[in-house]
């Protein structure tokens, strides 16, 4: 049953936790004394960016019935984004995720989800489809698809979208949190690098990941991954050819990012896009890819043309890569528009 207006521009569904970084970059986890505290989990994170842009955004998810849970809904608030759907789950601890940040490309996460994380327990019952096919962008990620509840759930809201709108399916693929019968990590707080491609193969064939990959991607308008993240959806690595499958495989427009080679975007209608990394110092490259998010859902929410919506996604990414946080360096509109007006020379 719905609970109260539901003219959102974007909800985000999905992972949510407490980000732990080092306040010094170069230091391993073990040597770090003081660390700074941030609201993290990459749909919060694409929620916030979005919000920082001016969307009215929301965020379905579950946290721990602790005090970091209450942080993470203050936070939350705090950024503008509606926290009606992000219940607490009693029999499950709020997740912490910790990163070691080595610069300019080398950024450990280890998870700490343990024995689930309350994301995971979203039940189908529980959402509220009236306002998720009411947004005018729905936005779900790989690792809603890797447990049960959270599986039937984010595949319930695709089928009730019925592609509808804006439907964007972010890859996100973390082997670590997924079970090991899947084919993927070694569990829930293994660390490893963001984008690892363990489990690849499964694509091909009708077990692991790859399955609920396709599934979702039937149901989605919007892909969006890097090249290690296509290839667990599609069997293709290769951006073009990655790109390709995606549109094969149901959406309408597949963005792939390329890492230092930016980013490639191609439409069903033919139109390809591909815009060259912005030059900036990073610093923690990890949150560049939910500041792309958001502003790529806000450029579609505006209907500019494609290739502004990438080239603006792409300046947004750049900017956070340059700062520490994640949640609190989202760009505001302004940021991103002196930062496009440079690379132009204006």
């Amino acid at each position: 049953m719905s609970t109260g207006p539901l003219a959102f521009d974007l909800i985000t569904m999905g992972r949510i936790g407490v980000d732990l970084y080092p306040l010094d970059t170069g230091v391993p986890l073990g040597e770090a004394d003081t660390f700074g505290k941030f609201l993290g989990g990459s749909p919060a994170n694409v929620a916030v960016a979005a919000a920082r842009l001016g969307r009215r955004t929301a965020l379905i998810t579950r946290t721990g019935a602790d005090p970091f849970g209450a942080y993470l809904r203050s936070e939350l608030r705090g950024f503008g984004v509606d926290d009606r759907w992000a219940g607490e789950v009693a029999a499950y601890p709020t997740p912490v995720t910790f990163c070691e940040i080595f610069p300019p490309d080398h950024f450990p996460l280890y998870f700490y989800r343990y024995p689930k994380a309350p994301d995971l327990e979203i039940g189908a019952g529980e959402v509220d489809l009236d306002a998720v096919r009411a947004a005018r962008v729905f936005w779900m990620t790989g690792t809603g698809l890797s447990a049960e509840p959270s599986r039937t759930a984010t595949l319930g809201a695709l089928e009730a979208r019925g592609k509808a709108g804006t439907t964007v399916f972010d890859l996100d693929w973390r082997p670590m949190l997924w079970p090991s019968e899947d084919g993927a990590g070694a569990g829930a707080g293994a660390g490893a690098e963001a984008g690892d491609a363990s489990g690849a193969g499964d694509a091909a064939g009708e077990s692991g990941p790859g399955r609920w990959y396709r599934r979702a991607l039937a149901l989605a308008t919007v892909a969006v991954g890097n090249a290690e993240e296509c290839a667990i959806a599609t069997g293709e690595s290769e951006p073009y050819a990655a790109a390709r499958a995606l549109l094969a495989a149901g959406v309408e427009l597949a963005v792939v990012k390329r890492g230092p080679q930016g980013v490639l975007a191609v439409h069903r209608d033919g139109t390809v896009v591909e815009a060259a990394p912005v030059p900036v110092t990073v610093v923690n490259g990890l949150g560049a890819g939910d500041a792309f998010g958001g502003a790529l859902c806000h450029g579609l929410l505006a209907g500019w043309e494609l290739e502004r919506v990438i080239h603006y996604a792409n300046a947004a990414g750049a900017i956070v890569a340059s700062r520490l946080a994640c949640s609190t360096a989202m760009p505001f509109a302004h940021e991103v528009e002196e930062v496009l007006d440079r690379a132009a020379g204006v």
